[in-house]
């Protein structure tokens, strides 16, 4: 939807009502990925798209007919590839598509929304696209980090989903998420679109050994853009890191500081250090420390960890600068292999930005989700 967030926000503002029809989830080779969106001014005019020119025509047809009838509309689009042309989704993939009105009734708070997006402020619209009870269809929530307007329709529905939807946020991520009807964890019966308008946050992994391709599977994996960084071109290849989104050959601290001074290093931006050589992470910790990031770890033994904090403080390292680095890496899971290792980091990545104690939930009661 930022694609055409400007369209409808405009259209919204003159109290005018539009179509809007959004990618909900996507199966197989469909054409975009959920968040995508049209959508159909009242002069007939369209901005944005659903499926690459596939079914607009009749997602065009729909929304019209939403608007008229002031009634949301959940369509899916697609066959298999061999009938494909026969509904016109070229690609065989399957689309959902949600299609509904907008108006300042519909969505009062979508200057909210906007004023958010325009300051760079993290915030999700949830939409309920299937419910049991038809009435709460097209019920909206807007999320922030630190807030929620609007309601689902119970307490337990905004209590259950405005948790999942801040993880969805946190992760720069969009999706569908399922529960009962009055928002249970497990069941069926409602449905819900989180659209999240924020960029996925980054996992600057360094060291291109093999514990680092496991990371970068598994930043992958909870929706982090990865880069994989090492000094030396032998080794850091994409080949080696076919996960990770980018692989960059530089020195670890001069990558570092280049990435904070063009201002795409933020508060999400988790850090792994996997090089345990002090020529590479003792000038790269000394840049890592001192910038406002989530999460910054070390790999190495415990002599390893006794001889690095030694030279960080003879590098003018504090001692508040030195409680932030997380050293050695990871929780205590028992791992031996990468891929292990690669499930301890995140797992103290998970706790630190949630706040989780990294204790077992048998031996803990109350809120599982805090």
């Amino acid at each position: 939807m930022r694609d055409v967030l400007d369209d409808v926000y405009r259209r919204w503002s003159d109290g005018e009502t539009v179509g809007l029809g959004t990618v909900v989830a996507t199966f197989s080779s469909a054409p975009r990925a959920p968040g995508a969106a049209m959508v159909v001014a009242p002069d007939g005019t369209v901005a944005g798209s659903v499926s690459g020119g596939c079914v607009e025509g009749a997602v065009y047809e729909l929304a019209q007919e939403v608007v008229a009838e002031r009634k949301p509309v959940l369509q899916r689009y697609g066959v298999t590839d061999d009938d494909a042309f026969a509904v016109g989704l070229t690609c065989g993939g399957i689309i959902d598509i949600y299609v509904e009105h907008v108006d300042r009734a519909s969505m009062p708070e979508l200057g909210d929304v906007v004023a958010s997006v325009r300051s760079g402020e993290p915030v999700a619209v949830v939409t309920v696209i299937e419910h049991e009870r038809e009435g709460l269809v097209g019920e909206h929530m807007i999320v922030w980090p630190d807030r929620a307007e609007g309601s689902l329709g119970s307490s337990r529905m905004d209590d259950a989903v405005a948790d999942d939807a801040r993880g969805l946020l946190a992760s720069g991520r969009t999706g569908t998420l399922h529960y009962g009807p009055d928002g249970q964890r497990r069941g069926e019966g409602m449905a819900v679109f989180v659209n999240s308008f924020e960029p996925p946050p980054r996992l600057l992994v360094f060291g291109a050994i093999d514990f680092a391709a496991a990371m970068a599977r598994m930043g992958a994996y909870l929706g982090y853009q990865v880069t994989v960084c090492d000094a030396r071109p032998v080794f850091a290849t994409s080949s080696r890191f076919p996960d990770a989104h980018d692989v960059v050959v530089d020195w670890p601290h001069r990558y570092l500081t280049a990435e904070a001074e063009a201002g795409r290093i933020d508060q999400r931006t988790a850090i792994a250090v996997l090089t345990h050589d002090p020529k590479f992470d003792v000038p790269l910790l000394e840049v890592a420390l001192r910038l406002d990031v989530g999460y910054v770890g070390a790999m190495g033994s415990r002599k390893t960890h006794d001889d690095r904090f030694a030279r960080l403080r003879d590098a003018g390292i504090t001692e508040g600068e030195l409680e932030r680095l997380s050293s050695p890496i990871g929780l205590d899971l028992g791992a031996r292999t990468p891929e292990e290792t690669a499930v301890s980091i995140a797992a103290e990545i998970i706790a630190l930005r949630w706040g989780g104690g990294g204790k077992r939930l048998a031996e803990l009661s109350g809120r599982i989700h805090g």
